[in-house]
Order: C-alpha cells, then structure tokens, then sequence
C-alpha cells in the first residue's frame, strides 16, 4: 500500500469536500478523489461516502482516521524538529470562555513573529482526547485538565461573577444570596444538546456550594448569554474577563461578589514529547512572556 495516500485521508476527513482537500493539498480534485479511491482498493473497505457536493466518512473510515492521527502528527513533529524553525499548521482546541486568549492580540503577536506558522484554532466546549484528534495543543480552565498534560498559564487567576442590568435589577430586585437566584430569571451555559445546565458555584465562609438554578434561557454559546443579558433578560453566570468591559460601562451590574472567590486561570496544555516541534515550542515561549 502506498502510505502517501495516508495524507490524503486525513485531510478528507478534516474538510467539507474533495475540492476543500484538494486545495489545502495543493493537489487537483481529481487526484484526491482517485488517491482515496486507490486507498480503499488496497484495503479492500470503503472509507467514504461520496456525494455530489461532500464527503464524509463511513464508520471503518472513522476508525482508520482516529487511529492515524497521532501517529501522523508524530511523523510530522520528526520532521519539523530537524529543521528547528518554527513552520507549519498548529492546531489548537480552544475553549470558547478563554477570553484573553481570544480577544486577539496575543493571537496577532504571535503570528507576526512566526509567518511560517498557520494557526488552525478551533473553538468548543467538547471534551475530547487532543492528542488523538490530532491537536497540537488546548486551552482550558486548569481544574478539568487531564494530570498526565503539561499546562503552562496563559491567563491570571480568574472569576466566575452573577451579572445583570440596572434595568433588570429596577424591575425584579437585587439576590442578596445565592440561593435568591431561585426567584429570578437566569441565562445559563450547558456544555452539550441533552445535558443539564451548568450548576453555579459559590463560597460562603470558606465552605463551596452551589446553586441548580433552572434557566429560563440555556445555551452553549457565552456570546448568546451576554446578549440576552444586556437585553434584559435576566441573571447570566460568566467569567469576570468576559464581562468587565460591560461593568466598566455601567450596561452590566455584577452581583453576589462576596460569594465568589477566585479559581485557577486557564492553561494551555499539551502533551509531554521527547521531541517537541518547533512551532509549539515557539508558541509556549510566546505564552510565558505575554505580558497578563
């Protein structure tokens, strides 16, 4: 079997169609629809199923993709780290509330120092092994990080913070305790379709609790939580970073601050390699000297 037709694969696997893999490539369409083809020849499998407009994967197909992955990256690492220059696609799984990894400038300063290095920053909430997606790197909050990933802070120490506006708050009063929350309208974050709302956690006399409220709106989009609350629409729960600009400008009022003591920030994690490629050494480098 020719392994240069295991590229091919991976590439279908990550874009909507033969033509997107085709140009990420650098390849025509034709030659990547006969490579795979050629592929599942020499396995005797169909990888792919194959219509007019996308592709995407059947189940030995996903399979073969998930196992390929590490090893694929770990081929491609080999190779950068004998050139010591920092090059090449770096891929990251971001979660959506890391604000000041997000906001952009750090971002932008690193892709000016390293023009030989694609970003290919993906923003989820999923929890998925990294390593066996083919992600070079994450980024998330410390406390849910696997103990066996080296993690580097790339934020300060952060806080979770109750958030409404004057005019809310003018219409249905301001929760003196958590457990008031109950009485009010909420705005709260669930990590995926069919799961319960994230439960809102605070601290009284040294002793962690939480509250299940039961939102009125649930989403897994932040941004979709801080629009509803700016419209009035009731109590959202969020990181201080991703509210402060809207605290600062009186549009947003924060609430219950006695009971809500500060956490562990967000790290960017990795794996520990023998041999670490020089663009993710270049970024961790570029993480521990940003100034926070």
């Amino acid at each position: 079997m020719d392994l240069n037709l295991l590229p091919l694969l991976l590439a279908v696997a990550e874009e909507p169609n033969f033509r997107a893999a085709a140009d990420r490539l650098g390849l025509t369409r034709s030659a990547v629809s006969q490579g795979v083809r050629r592929l599942e020849d020499a396995l005797g499998v169909h990888l792919v199923m194959r219509t007019t407009r996308s592709v995407r994967l059947t189940e030995a197909g996903e399979r073969l993709v998930e196992n390929l992955r590490a090893p694929m990256a770990a081929v491609q690492t080999a190779l950068e780290t004998r050139e010591n220059i920092p090059r090449g696609r770096l891929r990251l799984a971001v979660t959506s509330i890391a604000e000041d990894f997000l906001a952009g400038p750090l971002l932008a300063r690193f892709a000016e120092a390293h023009p030989q290095v694609t970003l290919d920053v993906t923003v989820t909430d999923d929890e998925f092994d990294i390593v066996a997606r083919g992600y070079d790197a994450g980024i998330r909050l410390g406390e849910v990080i696997e103990q066996d990933m080296i993690a580097v802070p790339v934020s300060s120490p952060q806080r979770e913070v109750a958030a409404a506006t004057p005019a809310y708050l003018a219409r249905h009063g301001v929760p003196s305790h958590p457990r008031d929350l109950l009485l009010h309208r909420c705005i709260g974050w669930r990590p995926a379709p069919n799961t319960a709302p994230w439960r809102w956690e605070f601290e009284e006399h040294g002793k962690p609790f939480d509250v299940m409220v039961n939102p009125q709106v649930t989403t897994n989009d932040l941004r979709l939580m801080l629009r509803t609350a700016l419209a009035g629409g009731g109590i959202t729960f969020a990181p201080w970073d991703c509210m402060r600009d809207h605290f600062a400008s009186g549009r947003l009022v924060p609430l219950l601050e006695d009971y809500l003591p500060p956490f562990a920030g967000f790290y960017l994690y990795f794996p520990q390699r023998q041999n670490m490629a020089p663009k993710l050494r270049a970024l961790i480098d570029h993480v521990r000297h940003w100034d926070r």
